[in-house]
């Protein structure tokens, strides 16, 4: 048998540890699950501010005459609706319809020293490997290339109310004119160059940015002397799920199409191009996708997980599931069982009960209105 490949590590894997994270295999990455704990991390989040490091993400540059309209061969969503400047959240699709993976697609706009336009895109790290490749496959043919842009740098968000403010401490610029999805390069005080996209996985307001390695450690270190909270990937699966923003591989993947998993504003048919699986959702869209992805509160101190059963109005323990819950957990803020899950569009109607079988307990379930926290 092959030896098990070692894990990946960030550059900030040393801070991290320094700082108390709790370091557990995450997609090829020893990642920190938390830090404080999961709900003092969540909190901060939500009342102040929190840095997570999230370097183990993809971010590949895209270059060429044509990138644009190559990469809109790829996506159901109409790239040419931003410009330099702004960003779009998408997915790449296979000939099913299915999800590939789901990303950002940042632009960058045209670069006279290239005669280029240039794209970024930030992928998730179990994909990587293969959305790097397929997309290699169907782009360079076309004349542009595709290369990895973080190398050994790192990737951070900084994610809360408080986040803009402590942005502008360290660039000294207000950023009101930045609106949600848009991205600009900054110079950070006694840090060094940073590329910020206001995008974010949390519910909050936010940033994201992208820096050299050296420059990150500066900026970890900064934002923890300054009493930032350093968050792991407990906290951001918690903060994600009460945003209800999907998790690939859980709530959506190869088999599921954005319409079935309540990503059906990301597919703009009106859009008079091509693109991969065009077709299937043109198909899905003219006799209604027969699977949603659903809110799910339940009550009492119930808490749904991964896999858990979902069952039809008035069914008994041990009747055959009608779904299946693809994310649940506590939600700090609403003191609740929260959950996605997948189940027929017959039972997806607002208000509909339904049960959840937790450990051999039915636990009644009220299909609820998206996202279950709004600020």
């Amino acid at each position: 048998m092959d030896a098990p490949q070692p894990l990946l590590r960030t550059p900030l894997h040393a801070e991290v540890r320094a700082a108390g994270g709790r370091l557990v295999p995450f997609a090829g990455w020893e990642m920190a699950v938390q830090f404080a704990g999961l709900l003092e991390e969540h909190r901060a989040v939500r009342d102040r501010c929190g840095l997570f490091d999230i370097s183990h993400m993809g971010v590949l540059q895209l270059l060429g005459p044509g990138a644009k309209d190559a990469l809109q061969a790829l996506v159901p969503t109409d790239l040419f609706r931003i410009g330099p400047g702004e960003a779009c959240y998408t997915v790449l699709l296979n000939d099913q319809g299915g999800i590939r993976d789901d990303l950002i697609v940042y632009d960058l706009g045209w670069r006279d020293d290239l005669q280029s336009h240039e794209l970024l895109l930030v992928i998730n790290a179990a994909c990587a490997e293969a959305d790097t490749a397929w997309l290699r496959s169907q782009l360079e043919p076309a004349g542009i290339a595709v290369a990895d842009h973080k190398g050994d740098g790192v990737l951070l968000a900084l994610q809360g109310p408080e986040a803009a403010q402590r942005l502008e401490q360290l660039c000294g610029e207000s950023l009101t004119g930045l609106p949600r999805f848009g991205h600009r390069t900054l110079t950070l005080a006694g840090i060094g160059e940073a590329f910020v996209g206001r995008t974010g996985y949390t519910g909050e307001d936010g940033f994201e940015l992208l820096l050299a390695a050296d420059a990150g450690r500066a900026l970890w270190r900064h934002c923890l002397e300054q009493g930032v909270q350093p968050c792991g990937l407990g906290a951001r699966d918690t903060l994600r799920l009460e945003a209800a923003m999907h998790l690939y591989g859980s709530d959506m993947d190869a088999t599921t199409t954005p319409l079935e998993v309540g990503l059906g504003w990301l597919v703009h048919l009106e859009m008079p191009k091509a693109f991969i699986g065009r077709a299937v959702l043109e198909a899905q869209t003219a006799s209604g996708a027969p699977r949603r992805l659903v809110g799910l509160q339940l009550q009492g101190r119930a808490i749904p997980r991964h896999g858990y059963p979902v069952l039809a109005p008035g069914a008994a323990a041990g009747d055959p599931p009608i779904g299946a819950v693809t994310s649940g957990g506590w939600s700090p803020c609403l003191e609740a069982g929260i959950a996605l899950a997948n189940v027929p569009a017959a039972h997806a109607k607002l208000g509909t009960t339904l049960a959840v079988e937790i450990r051999g307990r039915l636990e009644p379930a009220q299909v609820v209105k998206r996202p279950f926290y709004r600020r």
